[in-house]
């Protein structure tokens, strides 16, 4: 196992990476948790990804499929693909938006909405397997750090930043 500093990492860093260290930390952390998210998810049959557009159903109701795509921060064949994939295991329903015929809505179905118990245990523990022994001073710290980049980045691929009020 490879070392940075003091922490061991999960992959060797390339030498190439020695000029973006911070860049290559996120990659790593990045690909574990959705590789243990994909783990968790599959318990409800749901991939990583879905289960945040479900979310989003839960707390505001059907919705158009390009809202989900603005709120989300996705293109639009993605989101097409995702939710054609909720669709087909029954948790999204997609009808004709009644104001305009061009737009499609997507809303829960009851389904769906039995999913969500689940994909709230299943993100504690995702947060729990994430954060381990963390002090909540840690925490608040990796949060205000986590939108800082956020924000960094937002600005340079011209998206707002939606940073949580928590």
């Amino acid at each position: 196992m490879a070392t940075t500093g003091q922490n061991p990492t999960s992959t060797p860093v390339p030498q190439v990476a020695d000029g973006g260290p911070v860049s290559h930390a996120i990659f790593r952390v990045a690909r574990l948790h959705r590789l243990l998210a994909a783990q968790l998810l599959r318990q409800a049959n749901l991939h990583p990804g879905q289960e945040v557009v479900m979310m989003h159903l839960w707390d505001r109701g059907p919705r158009r499929q390009a809202d989900l795509c603005e709120e989300l921060g996705s293109d639009s064949p993605t989101m097409t693909r995702t939710v054609q994939r909720l669709e087909r295991a029954g948790f999204v329903h997609r009808s004709p938006d009644p104001t305009d015929g061009r737009a499609v809505l997507v809303e829960s179905t009851a389904a769906g909405h039995a999913l969500r118990h689940e994909v709230e245990r299943v993100w504690r523990e995702l947060e729990a397997a994430t954060l381990g022994e963390l002090d909540e001073a840690q925490q608040a710290e990796t949060l205000r750090v986590l939108g800082l980049l956020e924000c960094n980045l937002a600005a340079r691929t011209q998206r707002p930043a939606r940073i949580s009020e928590s």
